[in-house]
C-alpha cells in the first residue's frame, strides 16, 4: 500500500518497516523525522527519489512520518506528512529485515558467509558460529574512528570485504548475520562508560542477550555501563 502527502510517499509491503521516499528528485538535502508517543527519531533521506527502508522498531501504533526539506543553513520546512498506523503480529518483526542502518540483501557477501557457518545450527549455535567468526577474522579500525563523524551510517559492505571496522560497522555486520539468519536482533547506540559507541543485541531462547563485538575483540571485558540512546 501507499501513501501520498506533498512531496513524502511511504509504501507498506511487509510487517516491521516501512519505505520513503521523495516523489520529485531534488538537490536539497532531506531529513526523515519519526515520532510516536513523544520519541523522536531524524534520519537522512536520499534525495534522488529512491525508497529507503525504515523500522518500526518503537512498536505498534501511530506514527507521524514528516520529510522535511533544506531550505538554507539549518533552515528545514515541512515537505509532507504521513500518519502511519502500525499493527504487527510479531514485536520483533524490526529486527529480521535489511533497513538504512542494516542495509544488506541476499547475496550480501556478510548474508552468504553467514549462510555458510550457520547451516544445520541452532539459533545458540548460530549465535556462538557468527560471535566466533567476527572475533577471529576482525579487527577494529582506529584510524577510522579518529576521522569519522557522528551520525554516519554504517558502512557493512566495505568494512566486511575489509575485515575491520569501527563499532557501528562490526555491530551492524553482526545484526545483518543474525537477521538473515531468522535471529531477531537490533543495532543499539548510546554510551558506555560515557563513550559513544554502538553494540548489539538478539533474541535466543525468549530474551535479549547483549553482545559487544567491539569490546570482545579489543579483550574489554570490565564494562558494564550500557546506556542506550537509539536502536534500528
Amino acid at each position: 500500500m501507499i501513501y501520498t502527502s506533498g512531496k513524502l510517499s511511504i509504501e507498506v509491503d511487509g510487517d516491521g518497516y516501512f519505505k520513503a521516499y521523495i516523489c520529485h528528485k531534488t538537490i536539497r538535502r532531506l531529513k526523515l523525522r519519526v515520532v510516536k508517543n513523544r520519541i523522536e527519531l531524524i534520519y537522512d533521506l536520499n534525495s534522488n527519489g529512491d525508497p529507503e527502508v525504515f523500522p518500526t522498531q518503537l512498536g505498534n501504533g501511530r506514527y507521524e512520518i514528516t520529510l522535511c526539506e533544506n531550505l538554507s543553513g539549518n533552515k528545514y520546512a515541512k515537505v509532507g506528512t504521513i500518519n502511519l498506523f502500525v499493527k504487527m503480529e510479531d514485536k520483533n518483526a524490526p529486527y529480521l529485515h535489511a533497513n538504512q542502518y542494516i542495509n544488506y540483501s541476499d547475496s550480501s557477501d556478510v548474508v552468504l558467509k553467514a549462510r555458510a557457518l550457520c547451516i544445520g545450527k541452532t539459533d545458540e549455535q548460530k549465535f556462538v558460529a557468527i560471535r566466533n567468526y567476527i572475533k577471529q577474522s576482525f579487527v577494529y579500525d582506529f584510524i577510522k574512528a579518529a576521522t569519522t563523524k557522528t551520525f554516519v551510517l554504517p558502512d557493512i559492505e566495505h568494512s566486511f570485504s575489509n575485515h575491520r571496522g569501527i563499532c557501528q560497522d562490526l555491530a551492524a555486520i553482526a545484526v545483518a548475520m543474525f537477521r538473515s539468519q531468522g535471529i531477531p536482533s537490533k543495532l543499539c547506540i548510546g554510551y558506555i562508560d560515557r563513550q559513544y559507541h554502538s553494540w548489539s543485541e538478539l533474541f535466543i531462547d525468549g530474551e535479549w542477550q547483549l553482545y559487544d563485538p567491539t569490546c570482545e575483540i579489543n579483550s574489554l571485558n570490565k564494562i558494564k555501563n550500557y546506556k542506550l540512546e537509539r536502536w534500528y
